[in-house]
């Protein structure tokens, strides 16, 4: 296994999820950031680059001189990964040029601004074969790992239903015409696509639902709106889901749920039982048993009744909080894994699994689904 070198493309000053993404990413020692161009603001990215403690002469004014310049490198000066984590409109061209020159590439959701990037995304990585991974950062809890267990050993017998809900309440006001960058772009059609709150929080909810149950979702119907006045994007919605093995189900995502933060949940229900998981409450998975008392299953390494799927993926004894840097750094940790492996010509263990292009691409295949649905009131397939 060798340290891998990571080039980043965005998160510069003042943005929210390329910190985020560094801490995940360094958390494990598997990985050092080693060069950048983190804005279209050169000085922006100097200075953030200063602050990292980067070279001054791998700070790179554009993304397309950073994959030059890196490429050109000997084998082991050179980067050998790269994360993206600009806004959406600018995921697919960075993405695109770095699998070119051979860089593997760990991305920010949702994939890309449309639907046809990423279709064509998905066929230059299938073309590759390079590794390539998508944070959807929920899929990297521990106990949402054992959730997955759970539903596929058969614990909850034949799933009937599943609800998975994501309010927010930050977009309750106008907050886009203020200075808060997140909202501007967010927000924004050119930048986002043409989803708000389902491109940005209903690509995770879908995502989530599908992963955990290992279902995919195959038609929906959706109702999407926009409260906030004069918005350009929906900010608030409900979909009906039906997935494989006639599964059914409900979808809800809104950024004008005001008080609430981030409080993603899922619930799956089978014959002979449920499970429960909530993000305000990450280290906890709820078990429901057909006539007889939930169980409490807990995070921790320590609690050898977990699953070694979910034990692989937990970092502290019981009772110390493990969180979203943690649930992120374990998408980076088993994404590096991944790359060393492809490097050593070294089949991928499973278990360290993350989200990965195909992924990415349902996400947005979902988006189109919903606002068509939403724009016909009919049923879409996925």
């Amino acid at each position: 296994m060798k340290k891998l070198k990571m080039g980043m493309i965005g998160g510069g000053l003042g943005s929210f999820i390329g910190a985020i993404h560094r801490n995940a990413a360094l958390l494990d020692n598997c990985i050092d950031l080693v060069c950048g161009s983190f804005s279209s603001d050169f000085q922006n990215s100097l200075e953030t680059g200063e602050n990292l403690y980067l070279e001054k002469n791998r700070v790179y004014k554009t993304y397309d001189e950073m994959i030059s310049k890196e490429s050109s490198k000997s084998e082991d000066q050179r980067m050998d990964i790269v994360s993206i984590v600009t806004p959406n409109h600018l995921h697919y061209d960075p993405a695109i040029k770095s699998l070119d020159n051979g860089f593997p590439v760990i991305i920010d959701k949702p994939l890309t601004f449309d639907s046809n990037q990423a279709k064509k995304l998905v066929e230059k990585v299938n073309q590759t074969k390079l590794p390539f991974a998508v944070t959807h950062t929920y899929t990297g809890y521990p106990m949402i790992k054992e959730a997955k267990n759970i539903i596929k050993s058969g614990k909850l017998g034949t799933i009937r239903k599943v609800a998975v809900e994501y309010p927010q309440g930050w977009l309750t006001t106008s907050l886009e015409n203020t200075d808060n960058k997140q909202a501007s772009w967010r927000t924004d059609p050119s930048k986002s696509g043409k989803a708000g709150s389902m491109g940005d929080i209903g690509t995770h909810a879908a995502n989530m639902v599908e992963y955990i149950t290992g279902k995919k979702i195959i038609k929906l119907f959706a109702k999407v709106n926009t409260v906030v006045e004069g918005r350009l994007l929906e900010d608030d919605g409900n979909v009906l889901i039906s997935l494989e093995d006639n599964i059914e189900g409900n979808l809800m995502t809104s950024q004008i749920a005001t008080g609430e933060e981030n409080d993603l949940k899922v619930r799956v229900w089978g014959e002979l039982g449920g499970i429960e998981w909530k993000h305000s409450k990450p280290n906890t998975l709820i078990h429901k048993l057909n006539g007889k008392p939930n169980q409490i299953l807990r995070a921790g390494v320590d609690n050898s009744y977990l699953s070694e799927f979910a034990l692989s993926h937990c970092r502290t004894p019981s009772g110390h909080p493990e969180g979203f840097i943690e649930a992120f750094a374990n998408i980076y940790r088993n994404f590096s894994y991944a790359v060393n492996n492809y490097k050593n010509s070294i089949e991928h263990d499973p278990i360290f699994d993350f989200p990965t292009v195909e992924d990415g691409y349902r996400g947005m295949k979902f988006i189109d689904a919903v606002i068509e649905s939403s724009k016909s009131s009919k049923w879409i397939n996925v």
